[in-house]
């Protein structure tokens, strides 16, 4: 599977219609370069898959991809194109063995001992960060900044830059060896979310 480049982390908080939202921007959008994460820790079980549902209905009819944050059953009841894994999480392989050989595996690193282990565990690819600083990863203290993000992408895994991560900067993140980016506030809130989706697309070498 292609790995998208531009990944969109959800936040019901910021923006409430969710799906409504997606389906505005996704208009004209390659096919496979957006990941959708389905990421409301408040939802139980069924709500998430009743949103996942809905949310991998409208990635579907714009050839995007939906992920599910740490939930795998989720992830198959909603009919998602794979899962987002926390770093002390379920091992990739086994949450391939589950959802199938085809399926986009993503596991959440913060230092370079994270990337090792889920590059041996057989993950897709891992999101990398705080790389600058950012409301939504304020718990995970000091950003690790861009030659830590260097350091990482030398690892063999492709990597998703992730924290503070707004058009302006995205260029800095592929410049330092990311695969792609990881957004929240740019794409839910401001005056056109599509156009920011649109700029961090464009920011991909």
């Amino acid at each position: 599977m292609r790995l998208p480049i531009v990944h969109l982390v959800t936040d019901r908080a910021l923006m409430p219609d969710l799906a409504a939202h997606l389906d505005g921007l996704l208009c004209g959008v390659s096919p496979g370069r957006v990941a959708v994460q389905l990421r409301e820790k408040s939802l139980g079980g069924g709500a998430l898959a009743a949103l996942g549902a809905v949310l991998a209905e409208v990635c579907h009819a714009h050839r995007q991809l939906l992920l599910v944050n740490g939930r795998l059953d989720v992830a198959l009841a909603c009919g998602a194109d794979g899962v987002h894994l926390p770093a002390s999480a379920v091992d990739p392989g086994a949450a391939r063995r589950l959802l199938g050989p085809g399926a986009l595996i993503g596991v959440s690193c913060h230092s370079l001992d994270d990337v090792e282990r889920a590059r041996a565990g057989g993950a897709s690819y891992a999101t990398f960060g705080p790389v600058w600083a950012t409301p939504s990863k304020a718990g995970l203290g000091t950003p690790l900044g861009l030659e830590r993000l260097r350091e990482a992408s030398r690892l063999g895994l492709p990597l998703v830059a992730l924290g503070g991560v707004e058009p302006g900067v995205a260029p800095l993140a592929f410049a330092a060896g990311a695969s792609g980016v990881a957004a929240i506030r740019a794409w839910l809130t401001g005056p056109s979310p599509a156009a920011a989706v649109r700029a961090l697309l464009a920011a991909a070498p």
